[in-house]
């Protein structure tokens, strides 16, 4: 699967239609962590600050329901292998029917998904934090085998926290599984902490001024070879140990025995020399020639995004870009297939995409959905979007009006994005301003264009003279009418009658209330606007050329 997708959706129904068995080579999820909270995207103001309006990206609550009830049945009556249909009953026998217990049915069905799209040499990546992950371990433990399970991996995700009566909860949990014995692993490291060049690097090599340490190049056990031969007066073998050089130095000593290899490594200035007479000669291990400490199952060097990140994007649980890096460079190779069900504002797909990987991305919600594309499109340039393959997302006029009729809030979302504008933050009380367009006026003046959408049949004049009477007691400049239909001849003469607005700095000139259907956006026409700013992209983000000031 040579491609990189996105998918609006529920995961599940995604995962079971439109990704195929043993496809994926790596999957990292970070779901809902069942914390019972509700999260929402911040977005910026026209400061570039934090603005106060918000929407609801997800409803981290989960409760027992009808649904739940039937999914916990289908997975008992043979929708699960015996293990986990056991693992599953057992739980509710343990938590009851409650809000816990819908949580892992709603994660089971899924984790069952994607062990089946895993290749056999895949690996998954789950994140999660205390609230769950021991009963999501056990869930793992079912599906894919306890032997099965390779880490639990502690990230340090707050440096502080306010907790009377426990201690403070600072950190996330991630589980690691692979699909089998045989799964892809490249080695990583991290830098050595100064604590141990102090303590263990703590010689200085006269002349060049590099810091080693000393390496033992003997073992235990005697042998009958060339390894167990004296050397320049020292014998081994009569200390019940041989010779064993470290591979560190294989480039010195390829192709040589032991004797050669250890004048090779003399000459060329690698041993030390103990001043005791009779001592065993060391190996020094350069500082500068270490690629570092293993990568280690305690994560304390990639810090949490905080409020002044450059990285930020306003949305709930954005983890750090670093942290996707480390994981994926572990765990898959250039051209691989990455996946992740809940991508949320995509920071598994920047980090796939920056590492040359191909991707998969599925998410519930447009919001997620489209600030993923303008992420992409900030990181990327706008030609990005040519690489990718957008599912769940009309594409033309009935995908439109589909959607239109299934949910009108999410079709008004998906029409504002088409125009780079940010959505309302609730449906009601909007006044018939369904989202904004942010523009710079001038490098430190920001400028307004309000966005109305009609998705229903009927249109008529007075939707136009009613945005331009909204425009005219608002502190917009411009104001644009997004119709499902065509526009009338008396929309059409109601809009030429609105007045023209002039740009402050560049003297270009437009129409004050323009109108654009559905259909022509989709043909990739655009209104006649100002460069719109990426209402997700927070103001310390470097602008790419493309999105230019004017």
């Amino acid at each position: 699967m040579e491609s990189k997708q996105l998918f609006y959706g529920d995961n599940l129904d995604v995962l079971r239609r439109s990704i195929e068995t043993e496809s994926v080579d790596l999957i990292y999820l970070d779901p809902p962590f069942n914390s019972n909270r509700a999260y929402s995207v911040i977005f910026q103001s026209s400061s570039g600050e934090d603005s106060a309006a918000q929407i609801e990206a997800f409803d981290d609550s989960w409760h027992w329901s009808q649904q739940a009830q039937q999914q916990f049945e289908e997975l008992i009556a043979g929708g699960a292998p015996v293990k986990v249909a056991e693992a599953i009953q057992a739980m509710h026998d343990l938590l009851g029917q409650n809000d816990v217990l819908a949580y892992l049915v709603m994660m089971t069905a899924r984790l069952l998904e994607m062990h089946r799209v895993l290749k056999p040499t895949g690996s998954l990546f789950l994140h999660c934090d205390p609230t769950a992950s021991h009963y999501l371990k056990i869930m793992l433990d079912a599906i894919f085998g306890p032997e099965r399970f390779l880490n639990e991996v502690i990230w340090k995700r707050s440096s502080a926290h306010s907790k009377t009566k426990r201690f403070a909860p600072v950190h996330d949990v991630i589980l690691y599984y692979s699909k089998s014995k045989k799964y892809t692993w490249n080695a990583s490291f991290q830098p050595i902490p100064q604590e141990t060049i102090d303590n263990w690097y703590n010689n200085v090599e006269e002349g060049t001024g590099r810091r080693f340490n000393r390496a033992d190049m003997t073992a235990a056990g005697t042998r009958n070879g060339s390894s167990g031969l004296e050397w320049r007066g020292v014998n081994p073998t009569a200390k019940g140990r041989h010779w064993a050089i470290p591979s560190f130095v294989g480039d010195v000593v390829k192709g040589l025995d032991t004797l050669e290899a250890l004048d090779a490594l003399d000459e060329a200035g690698r041993l030390y020399w103990p001043k005791k007479e009779g001592g065993v000669p060391m190996l020094k291990r350069y500082l500068d020639e270490s690629p570092g400490i293993p990568a280690l199952d305690i994560i304390t060097d990639i810090s949490p995004l905080n409020n002044v990140t450059a990285e930020r994007l306003g949305y709930p649980t954005q983890k750090p870009i670093a942290l996707l890096e480390r994981l994926i460079k572990a765990a898959s190779h250039v051209g691989d297939v990455v996946l992740d069900p809940f991508c949320g504002c995509g920071t598994t797909v920047d980090a796939a995409q920056l590492l040359d990987r191909y991707w998969i991305g599925i998410d519930v919600t447009y919001l997620a959905v489209d600030l993923i594309q303008k992420r992409l499109r900030h990181s990327y340039g706008d030609d990005i979007l040519k690489q990718i393959e957008v599912h769940g997302i009309p594409t033309d006029v009935p995908g439109a009006m589909a959607l239109f009729e299934q949910n009108p809030f999410e079709f008004e979302r998906w029409a504002v994005s088409l125009v780079d504008g940010q959505p309302n933050e609730k449906q009601v009380g909007d006044k018939g301003i369904d989202g904004r367009i942010r523009f710079y006026k001038t490098e430190k003046d920001i400028g307004t264009i309000l966005v109305s959408v009609k998705g229903g049949k009927t249109v008529n004049p007075s939707m136009v003279r009613d945005l331009a009477g909204t425009l005219e007691h608002s502190k917009g400049e411009l104001a644009l009418l997004i119709l499902n239909t065509p526009p009338t001849r008396g929309m059409v003469d109601a809009a030429d009658h609105s007045g023209i607005w002039e740009h402050p700095t560049t003297g270009r000139k437009f129409p004050k209330v323009q109108m654009i259907t559905v259909a022509e956006l989709l043909s990739s026409k655009k209104p006649d606007l100002p460069t719109a700013i990426l209402p997700y992209i927070v103001a310390k983000a470097k602008a790419l050329p493309s999105q230019s000031l004017f």
